[in-house]
């Protein structure tokens, strides 16, 4: 992976650098390796750096209705599923009525007896560990577990043209009053040491699908700081955001705000680059 060679003494970090950058995160090289190609190659440590903070990570396919830009409904195999807000840049969709009630209840009912006290994924390491901020408790079923599991991930599938076999296991989280999962990211940093691991199971996280299982008394909003957008937790209904680029330019930023009564339950998809193992 030599880097483009540098001339003379004036260094300016060009069109030419940031592809050459951009191609390199692309197969998989982390910062550290990018770097000490671009110094061996003769650029300043000041320059090189600046460059790779400058330059997001190429994009990579991710899922999305075609219908999306036009319907005002979109196809989900076993029903229609209504859209109710569309946005490009990053791509987002608000759904509603993508379970009905009596498939919520049941998956809540399913998950409930194995709930524990929700983790985060451990960049350090390519684990798992408890966060403070996320204070929710969940569980995840294994794919295809049960018959509505199965039906969901089906109709997900369906829904956003990605195959069920790119997909995580459907994770169930139940947030209590005070309950919250502060701003973050869902997709993995490629230059922490943990990443790797991580990476090797399936590829970097593309897309998320929130599903509402239950409206809490007050609260509960999911919020895209950067996007100055709220979206309000009513059962069966569901926000889709995909991000093609590991990086803080996907906007993708997002949380869930502190729960104020009731509960909120939801259910997370997270859908891969490749098959998830």
């Amino acid at each position: 992976m030599p880097a483009p060679v540098i001339t003379g003494q004036h260094q300016a970090i060009s069109r030419d650098l940031r592809e050459w950058i951009a191609a390199q995160t692309a197969d998989g090289h982390g910062r550290e390796a990018v770097l000490q190609a671009m110094l061996t190659a003769g650029w300043s440590h000041q320059v090189a750096t600046e460059a790779l903070t400058e330059t997001p990570p190429a994009a990579v396919p991710v899922p999305w209705p075609a219908a999306a830009a036009s319907s005002l409904r979109l196809d989900a195999g076993d029903r229609q599923v209504a859209i109710s807000t569309v946005m490009r840049a990053p791509d987002l969709l608000v759904l509603e009525n993508l379970l009905d009630a009596d498939e919520c209840l049941a998956l809540i009912d399913a998950a409930r007896p194995r709930l524990q006290r929700s983790l985060t994924v451990a960049l350090e390491s390519g684990g798992e560990e408890v966060h403070a901020d996320r204070t929710s408790d969940g569980m995840f079923f294994l794919r295809g577990e049960t018959g509505l599991v199965a039906t969901i991930e089906a109709r997900i599938a369906k829904l956003l043209d990605w195959p069920v076999e790119n997909g995580e296991g459907l994770q169930v989280l139940r947030y209590g009053p005070g309950a919250e999962y502060k701003p973050h990211y869902d997709y993995f940093d490629p230059d922490e040491p943990g990443s790797a691991t991580i990476l090797a199971r399936g590829g970097q996280r593309v897309a998320t699908l929130v599903i509402y299982l239950q409206e809490p008394g007050e609260g509960g909003a999911t919020v895209f700081p950067d996007l100055r957008l709220q979206v309000a937790p009513r059962r069966g209904s569901a926000v889709f955001f995909s991000y093609g680029q590991a990086h803080p330019c996907s906007q993708t930023l997002h949380g869930g705000m502190p729960v104020l009564a009731g509960e909120k339950w939801i259910a997370t998809k997270w859908l891969r680059e490749r098959k998830f193992s």
